[in-house]
């Protein structure tokens, strides 16, 4: 066999006319200068821009697929957050930090668990009825929404009409595809076991995290170099521990309290399960702006459910919106304040990377994080401008842009 045959080339075998020459497009072309393409590449700017870049794109794939990993990580830190100066008030009083830390879980467990115990009934119940719920509501919702439907039905319409021309010209008729899903059960229960692992490895954490103290901050402080970086280290583990433990405890007695003022209007205005709205309303509060959202989604299509009346239904959720509005914007700065210090855009950004990232438990932690991240940022010189940028304006700063300063 001739060894030029085609069949003994490998398809890895570049195809090259050795007769070719490389002749520029125009005869008065300028040759490339290789020493300057070279000097630009060697360039440390453009290498720091390429390696920020790749450093960038790796951290957003170990925050992505270490999902597992980090957020159970993420959740008992600042648990620990919440519940360390507890343990050290505990110790004061003679109580040692491991026993005082297994106090606190404890305690921590029976609160959840009664009130997940209460809260059982109530979402079992709804959670049975949920299809009969959604059915009901698209029955009455068509109601409203026959006009659309009529010109998407005519729509349809035509656009069979035109499909059973050209199946009338081929002779066929089109097939169907059918994709099957994953049942609903299985899907529950390997949430539930996801969920279950995961909440184990938090409580486990915890307990190790305030049982330990301040033994990381105190092995950090032992490698570091200079005073002054064990004096910002420490002034850095404190003012985070304390920002995070304050906001906390703050959302959690203000959503407490909406979701006890939520429940009553709803007990007054007809609607099943009060306390469950409520409970929901102080655990989606959590979540800025999304958890109003869904909340606002949930009590609609249930109040469309109940009431026969449109404008009965419509007044459920619009009841809501009102207890959130005079929340977000009169109850909540008076008690949160100035603490976090971010401004709406950022927390607006950093609330959907952390959703697109880690989901609904990202949400949930999303401000935490931003915080921690800002305290970073102030107190580190090379990253005090995305500090600033992620802080609120002051009123000196308002009044020199407007000035023209």
């Amino acid at each position: 066999m001739n060894e030029d045959s085609p069949r003994d080339k490998s398809v890895l075998t570049p195809d090259v006319d050795p007769t070719a020459q490389a002749r520029p497009v125009e005869p008065d072309a300028p040759r490339p200068n290789l020493e300057r393409t070279g000097r630009a590449i060697g360039n440390p700017r453009t290498r720091s821009i390429g390696v920020t870049t790749l450093t960038v794109l790796a951290v957003l794939y170990t925050l992505y697929f270490a999902r597992p990993f980090l957020l159970p990580l993420v959740f008992a830190l600042l648990l620990s957050f919440l519940f360390g100066p507890v343990v050290r008030a505990m110790a004061r009083l003679r109580i040692p930090p491991p026993f005082g830390s297994g106090l606190v879980v404890l305690a921590l467990l029976g609160i959840v668990g009664l009130g997940g115990y209460e809260l059982s009934g109530p979402v079992q119940s709804w959670a049975a009825n949920a299809p009969q719920t959604l059915s009901a509501a698209q029955v009455k919702l068509r109601k409203l929404l026959r006009p659309l439907e009529r010109a998407s039905r005519t729509a349809e319409q035509v656009q069979s009409a035109a499909g059973a021309v050209g199946n009338g010209a081929a002779g066929e008729r089109p097939r169907e595809v059918v994709v099957r899903q994953t049942s609903l059960i299985a899907r529950v229960f390997g949430t539930t076991q996801r969920f279950a692992a995961s909440a184990l490895e938090v409580i486990i954490l915890l307990y190790f995290l305030l049982a330990g103290g301040d033994l990381f901050l105190q092995k950090l402080v032992k490698v570091l170099p200079t005073t002054g970086e064990k004096r910002k280290a420490v002034e850095i583990a404190r003012m985070i521990e304390s920002s995070v433990s304050t906001y906390l405890l703050t959302v959690a007695v203000v959503n407490v309290i909406e979701g006890a003022v939520v429940a009553v209007a709803m007990w007054l205005l007809g609607m099943p399960s009060p306390i469950l709205w409520g409970a929901l309303v102080a655990f989606f509060e959590f979540m800025p702006y999304l958890g109003a959202l869904t909340m606002v989604l949930i009590l609609g299509v249930t109040a469309i459910t109940v009431f026969d009346s449109v404008g009965r239904a419509l007044l459920v959720p619009a009841v809501f919106l009102i207890i959130n509005v005079v929340q977000a914007n009169f109850v909540s700065p008076i008690f949160v304040g100035h603490r976090l210090a971010l401004n709406p855009v950022a927390l607006l950004v950093g609330l959907t990377f952390f959703f697109w990232i880690w989901g609904i438990p990202g949400a949930f932690i999303a401000v935490p994080i931003l915080a921690t991240f800002k305290i970073f940022c102030d107190h580190i010189a090379s990253l005090a401008a995305v500090g600033e940028f992620l802080g609120m304006r002051d009123e000196d700063e308002r009044r020199s842009t407007v000035r023209g300063i």
